[in-house]
């Protein structure tokens, strides 16, 4: 445990913030298959909403620094070819 008040302090935020970085992933994952249900069911208007949406969250949690911006180009070009792939 920290001795140290600054030490203290750190460890709060460290806390904090990989609550909210946790949480950040896990709506990722949630979006990612909302996207990936549409498409299964074959639902073109469902799988197009919710690509935006996960397009949306993607970009902003990479902007965020808490994933690659890389690996959200990834994920979002992935889930685009998959909805575009929907004849």
């Amino acid at each position: 445990m920290a001795n140290h008040a600054s030490a203290i302090k750190r460890q709060k935020q460290s806390i904090k913030r990989n609550a909210r970085n946790r949480a950040a992933r896990t709506r990722i994952k949630n979006v990612v298959k909302a996207v990936r249900a549409a498409v299964q069911n074959n639902d073109k208007a469902a799988a197009e909403q919710a690509l935006q949406a996960a397009n949306s969250a993607v970009a902003k949690i990479a902007g965020k620094g808490i994933i690659h911006w890389k690996n959200a180009s990834r994920k979002i070009s992935r889930l685009a070819k998959a909805v575009n792939g929907m004849a």
